[in-house]
């Protein structure tokens, strides 16, 4: 008998992985070796003795992947379809894929999380998460995970979900008509199998496909009718075809041996044309195609424009102000603020005191190493045989969470309104910072009134109506997530700086903050807009429809919130924000903005379903 205690799990993940695959024949391996599935063996990842819980998941969710893959794949129906480019190929295996994975955890929701494992390895193995462009992620692996979450409705994993949303803006914009009709062909793999064909053909590459294999089934029929018809005819042609065939290779002979440079000639074209198709068959062998469209400039609604980017700037808050000016700044903004300080730090003191009630540490029992656990001692003392039980601190709920404060930059904030806004900021960004909860600022404004050098463009050009977006856009950086609030504290001072504050675009801010967001690792991400008014830029509203900001907030907003990547709040400083976000609070005076905070952030964490979880197992305790 082995003591090796991973081996009673590995027998029961083998059997369940043939239950599973409905295959009581299949053979299962685990190797330190990369996984894989051939015939009817499955090599999964090795679990050592220590069994800790990434290898067992990894372990069940490529194993349960697998399993579904044998159950619900055809090989004979999915090579008839296959593709012939390397790309379509590409695409063609991802979505069938992500088909047999989306099938199987719909009949059977337990393997949802074991595939979501092993999906978030393979996309960290590979990188996925750090990629910030789309040009550098692979449009095959987004397509699949764009299925898998179409037919499922699960969020990916982060890592897989960074690819995703780098190319989702292109893959709905191509193939968005044929995507509608997924649930319709999942089920059916040949069905399925012409729809991955026309979203291959709908992203530009249908050259890649090859010839339709249904084609020939329709026309076999009338092929074999029409042979049979030709067959005398051909027996009666065959002489004359031989003959005229005899008769052009004496011409060329003849040809040659009485013009050698005209034969040279031959030759030459001959190749060029030889070396013209083989050029034309690499390119259509896999290569993208040359002219994709760009990628829209917003996700939220591609047709929002922009008239150019030229002058827009992502920028920290250090690169507008010196060291001296931004310590001034800081101390002329704590000098407005010195009666108010108080209030602000006992509302945060509060939040931190309802946050830590909830970040009771509790413990792991029964482990193999850790910390000796003395109220078990006494089992050992009656019977020495008794293994020694330790046990393991669990780590705090909220290490795995942000949240980005936005701040309106706008000239309505000129005063007091910016100044509140920039001291509960910074505060706040303490009091979470002490819960383990990492925080960005950012703020957002224009460069420029009335347009800038984006509206001198336009003159220029002529101006072309509708130009969309018509002012130079200023987003800017005052605390990271990853900073520490001491180093960047004098950077909320350049809020008070002269002439910082101008037009405000919202929509675009938004998306800014929410990309940011989603490029984050934490598992929970929260956004809070405070903002004191509507979008508005008079130079962009006086060249497109008087909605235009206003309706590409709302389409980013229903975005943000249909997508549920990104927990989003909003406070309107005398300015209604409810008709635009889901979960809102409009305060009537500015003086209101600490508690305001405090109190929305407090209890969205409060309705952190774990949390609730872990309250009902301490009651039940």
């Amino acid at each position: 008998m082995s003591d090796n205690p991973a081996d009673p799990f590995k027998k029961a993940l083998a059997e369940a992985t043939r239950t599973l695959a409905n295959e009581p024949e299949m053979k299962v391996s685990y190797s330190v070796d990369p996984p894989g599935m051939s015939n009817d063996t499955a090599r999964l990842p090795q679990v050592t003795r220590r069994m800790t819980r990434d290898e067992v998941m990894l372990a069940r969710g490529t194993a349960d992947a697998y399993a579904l893959r044998t159950r619900f794949h055809n090989a004979s129906t999915h090579n008839r379809y296959v593709p012939q480019g390397e790309m379509a190929r590409d695409i063609y295996e991802a979505m069938e894929k992500a088909r047999c994975e989306a099938v199987g955890t719909r009949a059977m929701p337990g393997c949802a999380g074991n595939i979501d494992a092993k999906i978030e390895a393979d996309a960290q193995r590979m990188g996925y998460g750090d990629i910030i462009e789309a040009s550098q992620a692979p449009l095959a692996e987004a397509a699949g995970y764009l299925v898998r979450h179409l037919a499922t409705g699960r969020p990916l994993p982060e890592s897989a979900n960074n690819v995703m949303e780098l190319w989702r803006g292109f893959l709905e914009q191509q193939a968005g008509a044929t995507l509608e009709n997924l649930d319709e062909v999942l089920a059916d793999q040949r069905a399925f199998a012409r729809f991955a064909r026309q979203v291959i053909d709908d992203l530009g590459y249908g050259e890649e496909l090859g010839d339709d294999p249904d084609a020939g089934d329709e026309e076999e029929g009338a092929d074999a009718e029409a042979e049979e018809q030709e067959e005398p005819e051909a027996e009666q042609d065959g002489g004359d075809q031989q003959d005229e065939t005899e008769a052009s290779d004496e011409t060329s002979e003849e040809t040659s041996e009485a013009d050698p440079d005209a034969a040279e000639a031959q030759v030459a074209q001959d190749e060029t044309e030889e070396a013209d198709m083989a050029e034309d068959a690499e390119m259509q062998e896999g290569e993208p195609p040359a002219d994709l469209p760009p990628p829209p400039i917003s996700e939220a609604d591609p047709n929002y424009d922009v008239f150019t980017t030229d002058f827009d700037e992502e920028v920290m808050a250090e690169d507008l102000a010196g060291p001296d000016e931004l310590e001034r700044l800081r101390a002329y903004l704590d000098q407005q603020l010195e009666p108010l300080k108080g209030a602000v730090s006992r509302l945060a003191n509060r939040l931190q005191r309802r946050l830590q009630a909830q970040q009771n540490r509790s413990w792991d029992f029964d482990q193999e190493e850790g910390v000796l656990d003395a109220g078990r001692l006494a089992r050992v003392v009656a019977n020495p045989t008794t293994p020694l039980s330790f046990k393991v601190e669990q780590d705090t709920e909220f290490r795995d969470t942000v949240v980005t404060l936005l701040l309106d930059n706008s000239g309505s904030m000129r005063g007091r309104p910016i100044s509140i806004a920039a001291i509960c900021a910074d505060v706040l960004s303490q009091t979470l910072e002490r819960c383990q909860v990492k925080v960005e600022i950012l703020g957002f404004t224009t460069r420029a009134w009335k347009g800038g050098q984006s509206r001198e463009s336009w003159l220029h050009a002529g101006r072309p109506p509708m130009p969309g977006r018509l002012n130079d856009l200023r987003h800017i950086i005052y605390k990271r997530a990853d900073a520490p609030w001491r180093r960047v504290r004098p950077n909320l001072g350049l809020m008070m700086k002269e002439g910082l504050l101008k037009e405000n675009i919202d929509g675009e801010a938004l998306e800014w903050a929410h990309k940011r967001l989603t490029g984050r690792p934490e598992a929970r991400r929260i956004l809070m807009v405070i903002s004191d008014g509507a979008p508005v830029d008079d130079s962009t509203l006086s060249a497109n429809p008087p909605n235009y900001l206003e309706k590409h907030l709302r389409d980013v907003i229903a975005m943000i919130e249909r997508r549920k990547q990104v927990e989003l709040l909003a406070i309107g400083i005398g300015h209604d924000v409810t008709r635009y976000y889901q979960r809102a609070v409009t305060i009537t005076d500015v003086e209101q903005l600490a508690g305001a905070m405090t109190e929305q952030l407090a209890a969205l964490f409060e309705a952190d379903p774990r949390l609730r979880a872990k309250a009902e197992r301490r009651k039940a305790g």
